[in-house]
């Protein structure tokens, strides 16, 4: 956390390769400045901005310490001071003492809040690992699934030659940032590779450039490659919406029957197209409806 959001480390003495956030939720400590410390969230980071820091500039120091040691006591993971604001002496000093790592950024209180939120949701979301290609297609993320060697590498190895961009290959790792939204990844030892049967290992962002590679990508529509069954109906017209499910959050999911000759990464950018028409108001397959029902009551007035 120190690293990406760029903190200068005010108690260097302490060893922070240790401390761990558990809680993507930041406090900020006016109440328990004053000495009220029930329903503490100490879990949480702790985040000292301007308003606070003129609140203890108007304190005697011998009325902060004491509220200063019980606030440092709790097992909190640190503290951060914001944009004009800087930790007294006597804070410090206790805070190496209790072992808690005080930082200072020089962003805005309101603007590093926001920052550190999204960013903190992200890494401590939700996170289950599952078999299957992601591929951001026109700037949707479609997952495509399907059993092992039906042919999903090579759906992405051609989507990626018609100019899309690969996010994992074989393992996609999602986390449930929000209620509607899902971030699929690659783990970091199968970044960029594509796993191609009879040829191997390669590297899609040596072979094609960095423009054919994203690191995350959310996930908003899943193809489910399946054998052609001569005895299975298949969705004609795609009037209702069928769904997966990934950590309690639902996924448009549209089963794609595999057959010879049939040209998937065609079929893949379709399917992205339309999904994203859909979301823009437009339903082909209810225009359709409509044109057919118009028809048959201009026959019955006739």
């Amino acid at each position: 956390m120190a690293e990406q959001m760029n903190l200068k480390n005010m108690t260097p003495e302490i060893d922070i390769s240790q401390i761990k956030v558990h809680v993507p939720d930041i406090n900020r400590p006016a109440l328990q400045l004053t000495g009220y410390f029930d329903h503490f969230a100490y879990e949480r980071v702790q985040i000292v901005g301007y308003v606070e820091y003129t609140y203890l500039q108007g304190i005697p120091m011998e009325q902060k310490l004491p509220i200063y040691e019980k606030f440092v006591s709790f097992k909190i993971p640190c503290i951060i001071f914001t944009s004009k604001t800087e930790p007294d002496t006597e804070l410090l000093n206790l805070c190496n003492i209790y072992g808690v790592p005080v930082f200072h950024t020089e962003k805005a209180t309101s603007n590093f809040m926001a920052e550190i939120i999204r960013w903190m949701n992200e890494e401590l979301a939700p996170c289950i690992s599952i078999h299957g290609v992601l591929v951001d297609v026109f700037g949707e993320g479609v997952l495509i699934m399907g059993e092992s060697g039906i042919g999903k590498s090579e759906a992405a190895l051609e989507l990626i030659k018609r100019g899309h961009r690969l996010v994992s290959d074989d393992v996609v790792e999602i986390r449930k940032i929000s209620d509607v939204t899902l971030m699929g990844t690659a783990p970091d030892i199968t970044r960029h590779f594509i796993e191609l049967r009879g040829i191997g290992i390669i590297d899609v962002k040596t072979l094609y450039g960095v423009e054919s590679v994203k690191n995350n990508q959310s996930i908003d529509m899943v193809i489910k490659l399946e054998e052609w069954d001569r005895e299975k109906e298949y969705d004609r017209l795609g009037l209702e919406e069928e769904y997966t499910e990934f950590l309690g959050n639902k996924v448009v999911c549209h089963s794609i029957p595999i057959r010879p000759g049939r040209n998937l990464a065609i079929i893949v950018e379709t399917a992205a197209v339309n999904h994203r028409q859909k979301k823009m108001g437009y339903n082909a397959a209810q225009e359709l409806y409509n044109r057919v029902q118009q028809n048959l009551v201009k026959r019955r007035e006739n």
